[in-house]
């Protein structure tokens, strides 16, 4: 019960932040669920929270989902796992995490710092971010960071950055459940502890969409860049452990 009780707390913070800004969740909930139980656990967990979190935004708020956009970052996707697949099967991970984590840092601050950020004014640039949301979904489960950059990009709002990203992570976190339940990883423990944590992943779902309706966009951009450039330095740090 104490277990439980802990990655109900996990789950807890893990939906705020996804819930407040859009994605992240996996930066907390995988690595301290990880502490809890075991990493087969763990993540499909983490993935099934996601479907959930993704399943009750849309409801909210599809009206500020760009249809588009999100329909061809995940046609893009699936054009980038493939090859992500073979990055993951024959790249050496060190170099590819470190190689990301220099790549977001790098971006995000420059987002921070300074006053100049590009625009992109049409939707075309989605293939090529979700392409490459593909590459990094395929080797390392990590879609998230090239759609936080084409959002970013494309100056969409608190709002609309939540709600898109949850359109496209809706059917790429449904596609991975379903690997794990063919491949036998979801199990009664999982929905044990997935039961247990519902109350207060609802509870953080309400107050994170209250948090990014509160945001004004500036502040927001801020928040999302500083959350890239940590999860940068993480990976960057694992890299460093792998050499």
């Amino acid at each position: 019960m104490e277990t439980q009780l802990l990655v109900a707390l996990i789950v807890f913070l893990a939906t705020l932040i996804r819930s407040t800004f859009g994605f992240g969740e996996a930066l907390v909930a995988v690595p301290l669920l990880a502490l809890l139980i075991p990493i087969e656990e763990a993540v499909p967990l983490a993935t099934l929270l996601s479907v959930t979190v993704a399943a009750l935004v849309m409801l909210q708020d599809w009206r500020h989902v760009h249809p588009r956009a999100a329909l061809r970052l995940i046609l893009s996707t699936l054009l980038g796992l493939p090859l992500g697949l073979l990055l993951l099967t024959r790249a050496p991970e060190g170099i590819v995490k470190a190689t990301l984590g220099l790549v977001m840092i790098t971006f995000s601050s420059f987002c921070l710092f300074s006053r100049n950020l590009p625009e992109l004014t049409t939707e075309r640039g989605a293939w090529g971010f979700g392409f490459l949301a593909g590459i990094l979904g395929g080797a390392y489960g990590m879609n998230g960071p090239p759609l936080v950059v084409y959002g970013t990009l494309r100056r969409w709002s608190p709002q609309q950055f939540r709600a898109t990203l949850q359109g496209y992570f809706l059917p790429a976190s449904l596609l991975g459940l379903c690997g794990y339940g063919l491949a036998g990883l979801w199990t009664r423990q999982i929905n044990q502890n997935f039961l247990v944590s519902l109350p207060g992943a609802l509870i953080a779902i309400w107050c994170g969409r209250v948090l990014n309706r509160r945001l004004q966009a500036t502040a927001f951009r801020r928040y999302v860049h500083a959350g890239l450039l940590l999860l940068g330095i993480v990976l960057l740090a694992q890299s460093l452990t792998l050499n």
